[in-house]
């Protein structure tokens, strides 16, 4: 009897633990993931630009080395609508490994290394237009991924402190993106599944991008706050006195 009793009990305390887990579906963290992102969502819960630390670690697969750098960064982006292209504005500024300001107000992008004493400009869209996926994309597409990526969990549902791990591969051959993993903010997600909303929380904590040539750059996201008032001048480049301009063929690519 005793037994019986302590194998009720064992039941009570494992059901509840088991049906938490089976409520949140993939198809709940992906919702968590783009709703916040979308044209359709109520305006008080998109989100519009995000600022962060970052931590940022690069492996060159074929010499096997890693390379550690970190910064801040300011993103805004226009939710996504069906056939009009997103313009991504964004600042990363890197402290480490050197000082170094990659800047886009959606149309050129800026690449600036401080010791060089030089920027590369660059036209997004003809960044774009060499494929249909790229790490530019990516992130000015988030209302969007599942329609441009294959979207499956990672190698767990999620990792020690619960939060949900994905798996996009592009649906499209992509000569910049094999793979890019993203650990999803479990308070993203039980906001979503539990109250329908979104907005308040930025749900990436992470990504990991892996190459055709399987290098790969993972960025840890900190101290993210959304929705805050950014002006445009963050999003341009003024040309310091005594800076080079040069256009990526003089660099060769």
């Amino acid at each position: 009897m005793l037994s019986k009793v302590l194998f009720s009990l064992l039941l009570l305390l494992y059901v509840p633990i088991a049906a938490s887990a089976a409520e949140v579906k993939l198809v709940d963290v992906v919702a968590a993931l783009e709703t916040p992102f979308k044209a359709a969502t109520k305006s008080a819960e998109q989100i519009n630009n995000f600022q962060a630390k970052f931590q940022q670690r690069s492996l060159i697969a074929s010499i096997g080395r890693t390379q550690k750098g970190n910064g801040t960064v300011s993103f805004s982006f226009t939710p996504a609508v069906e056939g009009e292209v997103v313009l991504a504005k964004f600042r990363w500024k890197y402290i480490l490994p050197t000082a170094q300001e990659i800047i886009s107000d959606g149309k050129t992008m800026w690449v600036y290394v401080l010791e060089n004493r030089q920027v590369v400009i660059s036209d997004i869209a003809s960044l774009s237009s060499t494929t249909e996926q790229n790490p530019v994309s990516f992130l000015s597409g988030l209302g969007n991924l599942s329609k441009d990526f294959s979207i499956a969990w990672g190698e767990s549902q999620t990792d020690s402190d619960g939060n949900y791990l994905l798996q996009l591969v592009p649906r499209l051959k992509s000569q910049f993106i094999k793979q890019i993993d993203i650990v999803v903010s479990k308070k993203a997600v039980t906001r979503w599944t539990e109250e329908n909303v979104t907005g308040g929380i930025f749900p990436i904590l992470s990504t990991l991008v892996t190459d055709p040539n399987d290098n790969k750059t993972s960025i840890k996201f900190a101290a993210v706050k959304v929705n805050r008032d950014l002006s445009e001048d963050i999003f341009t480049f003024e040309l310091p006195e005594g800076v080079k301009v040069v256009t990526p063929s003089e660099l060769g690519f």
